[in-house]
């Protein structure tokens, strides 16, 4: 499974941005795979921001519970991560990673496969 985000960038407090993760290899809708968003700020542990499974279940971290949607393109085999009202607590290194059973989890060290990651940077 390669993994390759793009979408990241500098926004001002109150902006959005979309996030965007290329799968290939493998699709993620005809396999059992489960796609997440992590990030990691600096100095601080990497944490799970959102996951969907194969029939579209999703899950996100109570911080970006209504601000953030996680969401697929079966046909262009790619995973989004849509991102409104961000604050500075949002910036850090996005990842999109995938997993090969369809439970959802925000745990990291559930995923064997990593994207490169994409920075985000929110200036208040």
């Amino acid at each position: 499974v390669q993994l390759v985000e793009s979408g990241g960038g500098s926004v001002q407090a109150g902006g959005s941005l979309r996030l965007s993760c290329a799968v290939s290899t493998v699709s993620v809708y005809s396999s059992s795979y489960c796609m997440g968003w992590f990030r990691q700020a600096p100095g601080k542990e990497r944490e799970g921001v959102a996951c969907i499974t194969r029939d579209g279940y999703t899950r996100l971290q109570d911080s970006v519970k209504g601000r953030f949607t996680i969401s697929k393109d079966n046909a262009k085999n790619t995973l989004f991560l849509e991102m409104n009202e961000l604050t500075s607590e949002d910036t850090a290194m996005y990842y999109c990673a995938a997993k090969g059973t369809g439970v959802c989890s925000l745990l990291s060290n559930a995923y064997p496969y990593w994207g490169q990651g994409t920075q985000v940077t929110v200036s208040s």
